[in-house]
């Protein structure tokens, strides 16, 4: 059973809007949190983002940098992915590593290296390739920034987020590598048992008019499709979920561009059983699974033959929906593997 508990790295003060729980291990412990977790302004950056000075200057040598970490007895190394105009970068750099108590457990645990995805500097890789900080991001698929990657002691990568995440999420993912939980289950599965204790937002999926009804048959691996597909996994009582709802598919430049798409919202831990682009019968909880799936709500687009095509598994606020949708609707990924390769060709901030 679950317990609450006052662990030193957790405990916050409630706030006016709910007590989010998180977990510590096999027990409970808090966290407050309010709107401005994931509310701010996606607009690009006017002037460059200043890094943390307590980030480590590296010859970026992976495997050396994971062995200084090792010989420092802590638990691994965090690759922080960014650019200086990218306002979910900002948004991370404030709120979570703007916290005394997340600087101090990240401290402590790993040696944070930063690199530019669109920058020359030489990467050496743990297999020992070489690339640039812009070749390496393509190769770790680091299509939205912030992207963080986790490494343990033994250089082996155990856990990647990509793009912004909230404290309570962010203070998890560190504790979850810290404390070794990915040797025992997903991080997904490790979240999600704190987040089924949330009892505020709407006790139902959001409800819009451009989701198609069930049944849900997405099979495109036979007969190909006429438009691209966008499938939304939510969760009830999902605060981002609203967020979302009410914020980017509210705007009627994005409800535009939604409407040429196929368009499907699943709830991730529900049992309804559907098709899957690929031909498989799956419940939605098990697809969820076999995705990966460890932040609701998270959009996943599938082109007309049912390949994924990217997929938002953070925060996401109208700019980066805004051109994530023209990514996808203008074909544009046929010709640019990744988001971030095709935006730096339209010289985008």
């Amino acid at each position: 059973m679950f317990k609450i508990t006052h662990h030193p790295y957790f405990l916050k003060k409630l706030s006016s809007i709910f007590l989010l729980v998180c977990l510590s291990g096999w027990s409970v412990s808090t966290h407050a949190t309010t709107d401005d977790d994931i509310t701010f302004s996606d607009r690009p950056l006017d002037a460059p983002l200043i890094l943390p000075d307590w980030f480590k200057l590296s010859f970026l040598e992976i495997d050396s940098d994971i062995e200084e970490a090792k010989q420092a007895n802590k638990k691994g190394l965090i690759i922080y992915f960014g650019q200086k105009y990218c306002p979910y970068c900002k948004a991370h750099i404030n709120n979570n590593w703007g916290q005394k108590d997340i600087v101090e457990y990240t401290q402590k645990n790993f040696d944070v290296i930063a690199l530019n995805v669109k920058g020359q500097r030489p990467v050496v890789n743990v297999d020992g390739k070489t690339y640039t900080e812009k070749t390496f991001s393509a190769l770790k698929k680091t299509n939205f920034t912030p992207s963080i990657l986790f490494y343990n002691a033994k250089g082996q990568e155990v856990l990647r987020l990509r793009g912004y995440r909230p404290p309570y999420q962010f203070r998890a993912a560190l504790e979850f590598v810290a404390d070794q939980h990915y040797a025992k289950e997903t991080f997904r599965n490790y979240l999600s048992r704190a987040e089924s204790a949330l009892s505020f937002g709407k006790a139902e999926l959001n409800k819009n008019d451009i989701f198609n009804s069930p049944p849900y048959l997405l099979d495109r691996s036979r007969v190909k499709a006429e438009q691209p597909l966008m499938v939304v996994f939510e969760r009830k009582r999902c605060h981002a979920c609203d967020v979302l709802h009410g914020g980017p598919f509210a705007r009627p430049e994005i409800e535009t561009e939604l409407l040429k798409l196929e368009a499907v919202q699943l709830d991730m831990n529900s049992e309804q059983k559907l098709l899957t682009p690929d031909g498989k019968k799956l419940s939605a909880s098990k697809w969820a699974d076999k995705l990966n799936i460890n932040y609701s709500p998270t959009i996943i687009f599938f082109d007309e033959r049912g390949k994924e095509i990217i997929r938002i598994e953070s925060v996401v606020w109208f700019y980066r929906l805004r051109n994530v949708l023209n990514y996808v609707l203008s074909g544009a990924y046929k010709k640019y593997p990744t988001f971030q390769l095709w935006r730096q060709a339209k010289n985008m901030k």
